[in-house]
């Protein structure tokens, strides 16, 4: 799947997720198979641009290429401002957010609140694409709600002015995350443009990954809350695509060895206070999905410092060797 000047290696893609896809997890992400992974949203609002926050989200120290960045807002001209800046501190793509289902953002009339309005997307893709000389491509959702899907209508949009690739989560806005994802509206955006389509939603299993991509005829895959907890996802995925076989899941060493540096990558990020809290979120999906265990997933969320997690995590893992884990 190429992108403006950029081959992917695979078609398989991080989904922009605000506090989830900071520079540690996109980096883990990609190690483990991505082929792209999306930044958290950068708002457009120039005024919060220089927030601890927003530096953090700006910093793309060591990043694989190409870098994409998500921006957010509701204003053409702010929009076009916030993407030559986002270009400016390191952004090789421009993704531009138009699928965020948050309150918070709809109620200021961005994110996937902006498909009411056609004429105001056309405005902001225009001004973004004629504002950069880097790619821009789109995240958006199929519609509104159930009576009110313009997926279609907005793609066509962003093929003529000039977005590079838009990838689409199979709900409206109303569905949220509930219910099941609608392919069917993908592959029928998939038919109505030739810009590349990627396809997003419910995507969890490598098997999955290739019946969305045979039955909508996307050119690639973009994982979200699937990844969190299991980056294993992206490598199981991209063996199944190139040789219809399973992987075996990743042993306890190995989940040990990545958790431990997934943290110490979050600490060395955030710094010792703001990095165990952040950490917390983390642990718990690791939790869920590979440990199985609610007595450590409670005890480690309770700690304070970086290194009185990184030893419940090793007493866990020793533990769990020696046969001494308890549910």
């Amino acid at each position: 799947m190429r992108i403006g000047p950029y081959l992917l290696s695979a078609p398989l893609v991080l989904a922009p997720m605000a506090g989830v896809t900071d520079r540690p997890f996109r980096s883990l992400c990609v190690r483990m198979g991505a082929a792209l992974a999306v930044s958290e949203m950068v708002t457009s609002n120039k005024q919060l641009w220089h927030t601890r926050k927003t530096r953090l989200r700006l910093d793309h120290n060591g990043e694989q290429q190409p870098r994409s960045v998500q921006i957010a807002g509701t204003d053409p001209e702010q929009m076009a401002e916030a993407a030559k800046f986002n270009v400016d501190h390191g952004a090789q793509i421009i993704d531009i957010n138009m699928g965020c289902p948050a309150k918070k953002v709809c109620s200021v009339m961005a994110g996937s609140a902006l498909l009411k309005n056609e004429a105001l997307v056309r405005r902001i893709l225009t001004a973004v694409v004629q504002a950069v000389e880097v790619p821009v491509t789109l995240k958006t959702r199929t519609g509104w709600d159930s009576k009110h899907k313009n997926a279609v209508t907005i793609a066509r949009i962003a093929e003529s002015s000039g977005i590079k690739a838009i990838a689409v989560h199979g709900r409206t806005r109303s569905c949220g995350y509930r219910g099941q994802a609608e392919y069917d509206t993908i592959t029928a955006v998939k038919a109505a443009v030739g810009i590349p389509v990627i396809a997003n939603g419910d995507i969890d299993t490598p098997s999955k990954a290739a019946e969305v991509l045979k039955t909508t005829g996307a050119d690639g895959i973009m994982i979200g809350r699937a990844a969190q907890g299991n980056p294993w996802i992206f490598r199981e995925i991209r063996h199944y695509l190139e040789s219809a076989e399973l992987l075996a899941p990743p042993s306890l060493d190995e989940i040990e060895n990545v958790l431990i540096n997934h943290l110490e990558s979050l600490y060395d990020f955030y710094g010792d206070h703001m990095g165990v809290r952040i950490a917390r979120k983390h642990l718990g999906w690791y939790c869920k999905r590979h440990l199985k265990t609610d007595t450590f997933r409670t005890n480690i969320v309770r700690v304070e410092s970086a290194a009185e997690q990184l030893d419940l995590v090793n007493a866990f893992f020793d533990n769990a060797r020696g046969g001494l884990l308890a549910a």
